[in-house]
C-alpha cells in the first residue's frame, strides 16, 4: 500500500486566505478543521499561515512553501467565491506549472450535493515543484467536505509526482 512503513506521511501546508481573520475580526475556524481532519488523515502539518486577500501575497506564501519543498500539499481555504476581493484562484494559478481541473470539477460535484452553492466556487487545484495546491471553499464545513472529495486521490497523484507509475 501507498503511504505506509519507510515512506513519510504527507506534509501538509494550510493556508487561511482572508481579510477579516488577518486583521483579527473574525476568528480563524477553517484552518484549525482542516488541521484536525489532516491529522486525521496521518498527514503531517507541516505550516499554517493565515493572509489578507491579496494576490502577491497569497502567490508569495505558495511559492515559498512549494520551492522549499516543506510540503508536499498545500491546501488553501477561502477567497474562492465570487466576491471581488476573491482571488485565490488566480494567485494559485500564477504560479502554478500545471493545473488539475479534475480536482475542482469532484469537488464541486460532491459539495453540489449539500449545498447548491457549491457550483459557485471557482477553486482551481495545481502543481508548483514538488507540491500540489489545492483552493477550498472559506467555511468550515466546505473546506472539509472539499477536502473529503479528493483525499484518497491526493497520496497517490503526490506519489506520481515524484516519479511513480499511474498504477
Amino acid at each position: 500500500p501507498r503511504r505506509s512503513g519507510l515512506i513519510p506521511p504527507m506534509r501538509v501546508a494550510i493556508l487561511t486566505v482572508s481579510d477579516s481573520v488577518f486583521r483579527g475580526e473574525r476568528a480563524d475556524l477553517s484552518g484549525p478543521a482542516l488541521r484536525e481532519r489532516c491529522a486525521q488523515l496521518g498527514w503531517q502539518v507541516a505550516a499554517t499561515e493565515t493572509v489578507p486577500d491579496d494576490s502577491p501575497t497569497i502567490q508569495a506564501f505558495l511559492m515559498a512553501c512549494a520551492d522549499s519543498q516543506q510540503a508536499d500539499i498545500i491546501l488553501t481555504t477561502g477567497g474562492t467565491g465570487l466576491g471581488p476581493r476573491d482571488v485565490t484562484p488566480e494567485a494559485t494559478a500564477a504560479v502554478c506549472a500545471r493545473l488539475i481541473p479534475g480536482f475542482g470539477e469532484v469537488m464541486r460535484a460532491a459539495g453540489k450535493g449539500s449545498n447548491p452553492h457549491a457550483v459557485l466556487s471557482r477553486a482551481v487545484a495545481g502543481v508548483r515543484g514538488q507540491s500540489i495546491i489545492v483552493n477550498l471553499p472559506g467555511s468550515p464545513k466546505g473546506a472539509v467536505e472539499s477536502l473529503e472529495a479528493v483525499a484518497a486521490l491526493l497520496p497517490h497523484a503526490v506519489d506520481v509526482l515524484r516519479g511513480a507509475g499511474h498504477d
